[in-house]
């Protein structure tokens, strides 16, 4: 493996594993404070961090006219629309269940190819689709076929999944073209004036009356400088060398990450049943991908 193969696989590792952690770190923000609000701090520092970083390194690109509609729809996806699903979400399920439902996305992405571009969906990926399915149901149902989950909670997390999607379609055009500093200052900027009109209708007395502990404002800076900043840019510049289909494949390993941390960091249960179900998700990821194949980086 070359040194850039390396860098590009090194990115896409370290983006899983600040967005594995941000599940816990969301729990621990809301403690205090609502999930708009949560999502309007992060993205408030994160972008501020962003420009200071990119204007002094001269970094920030000028977007052209005919991609700022694409930019525009980038951040409707993410971050307004994928954090709405995923914040509201987690207020109603655990870590760890959101995790694994976020981590179906590189099974779905295949079905969004098959609707807009007529791609078949291969036995594999059905299959795939399948064993995931039933992984989640292991988690969510007990032994009665009772729900031991919220299903407000989620449709919210499958939300966030179709969302992401939705970005990563998105993104693969604009990535070829724009730096990832650059999309993903303006992308945070944008999420920012999607949720501000929300955040002073709907959360704003809270805010002002909160008062937040040393904890939380540590675990909302992780939030913004980590999994609002790191990841995405990390991210971008793994989905231009891989594309999507290789890059989404990461986010199999988020829900086994997610639960290590959560069972040490939350004292969240780490059942036979939970580690059952996460390997019967993780299984189906792996096999709807198997035709893949990890073929030298595209310079």
């Amino acid at each position: 493996m070359n040194k850039q193969s390396l860098m590009v696989y090194a990115s896409i590792v370290l983006a899983m594993l600040f967005w594995s952690f941000s599940f816990v770190w969301v729990k621990i923000v809301y403690l205090v404070y609502n999930p708009i609000t949560t999502v309007f701090l992060r993205l408030s520092i994160s972008s501020a961090l962003l420009f200071l970083i990119g204007k002094s390194l001269k970094r920030i690109q000028g977007v052209q006219k005919e991609d700022r509609i694409y930019l525009v729809l980038l951040a409707f996806f993410e971050p307004f629309l994928y954090f709405l699903g995923e914040s509201f979400g987690l207020k109603l399920v655990s870590s760890t269940l959101g995790a694994v439902i976020i981590s179906t996305i590189p099974l779905f992405s295949p079905i969004a190819a098959y609707l807009f571009h007529k791609e078949k969906i291969s036995p594999k990926i059905a299959l795939g689709i399948l064993f995931s399915v039933v992984g989640v149901g292991v988690i969510i149902f007990n032994k009665q076929f009772d729900l031991v989950a919220s299903p407000q909670g989620i449709a919210l997390m499958f939300v966030a999944v179709a969302a992401a999607i939705g970005y990563s379609i998105v993104l693969k055009n604009l990535a070829t073209k724009y730096n990832p500093l650059t999309l993903i200052s303006y992308q945070n900027l944008i999420g920012i004036a999607f949720f501000l009109p929300l955040f002073l209708t709907f959360e704003l007395n809270h805010f002002l009356n909160a008062e937040p502990t040393t904890e939380v404002w540590i675990a909302l800076i992780e939030l913004a400088v980590f999994a609002s900043s790191l990841a995405f840019i990390f991210f971008t510049y793994g989905l231009k060398h891989l594309g999507i289909n290789m890059s989404n494949l990461f986010i199999n390993v988020i829900p086994v990450f997610t639960a290590i941390f959560a069972f040490f960091v939350l004292n969240e249960s780490l059942t036979f049943q939970k580690m059952l179900g996460i390997s019967i998700v993780i299984s189906g990821l792996f096999l709807s991908q198997a035709k893949l194949k990890f073929s030298k980086v595209k310079k």
